[in-house]
């Protein structure tokens, strides 16, 4: 369970976070949206401890997260960053790392075989001894998708994780992480700018406007109305086979 009571950032005197109140269980995928400088990132860098809020409490099955140390947060958080820097490490490597938390100077046969079975299931096991500094920006995403969830993580931080991704990947990546959420138990919270996709992938939304949460809603409750308020757009939902997504609302007359 993460519970979010009231959470407040600001960078000197400008407040990029007023007052954020959620909870979220286990099994959920939680979508952020909002527009651009909303406050998505700055939420997902508070979440895993990154950022240090001015006010408010994290926590984190019933525990303050300020009160953890660093190497309890990475075996329970796992976050995929919007940029992400690469080392000239193979690809192997570069998802080991995930394991850092579990060992202190060898990884054990236990890791490298957790290692081989993410990246299989990632399909990046042909990359395995490619240098992960000379990959596409779309398999630098998978490759950080994996280093994190080999850490084994109860929550799992994404942000914009789909930004390079072409429509095909996109999809085999949001399939992938639905599943691994389904199957591990994990709760997913990640920030995208594609509405669509959250539809079709989230089971929850919580919109922003100017570092204010405008809205805690599943699917149900998304009303182009509360869209339109985030985003300053007006809008219509609608569904074709079961697949709802969102376009703007035509002039008439």
């Amino acid at each position: 369970m993460l519970s979010v009571q009231h959470l407040t950032f600001q960078y000197g005197r400008r407040a990029i976070l007023s007052d954020v109140t959620f909870q979220a269980s286990p099994g959920e995928i939680v979508a952020v949206l909002g527009p651009n400088g909303s406050g998505k990132s700055t939420l997902l860098r508070c979440l895993c401890g990154i950022l240090k809020p001015k006010s408010g409490l994290i926590s984190c099955d019933g525990s303050n997260l300020a009160e953890f140390s660093a190497e309890k947060i990475a075996r329970m958080v796992g976050y995929v960053p919007q940029r992400i820097e690469t080392a000239p490490l193979s690809v192997f490597d570069a998802v080991l790392l995930g394991r850092k938390p579990y060992f202190t100077w060898f990884a054990s046969p236990d890791d490298f075989r957790k290692v081989e079975e993410m990246l299989l299931r990632l399909r990046l096991d042909s990359f395995a001894m490619r240098p992960a500094n000379q990959l596409s920006g779309g398999e630098t995403q998978k490759v950080a998708l994996a280093r994190a969830l080999v850490q084994e993580p109860r929550l799992l931080l994404l942000d914009e994780p789909t930004s390079a991704l072409d429509l095909k990947n996109q999809v085999e990546f949001l399939s992938t992480l639905r599943n691994v959420v389904q199957e591990r138990g994990l709760l997913a919270v990640l920030s995208l700018h594609d509405i669509n996709a959250a539809l079709r992938y989230a089971n929850r939304f919580l919109l922003l406007r100017e570092g204010r949460l405008l809205g805690d809603v599943r699917f149900n409750n998304l009303t182009p109305q509360l869209i339109e308020q985030v985003y300053g757009l007006s809008v219509e939902i609608h569904t074709s086979d079961r697949i709802s997504f969102v376009v703007e609302k035509e002039e008439r007359g």
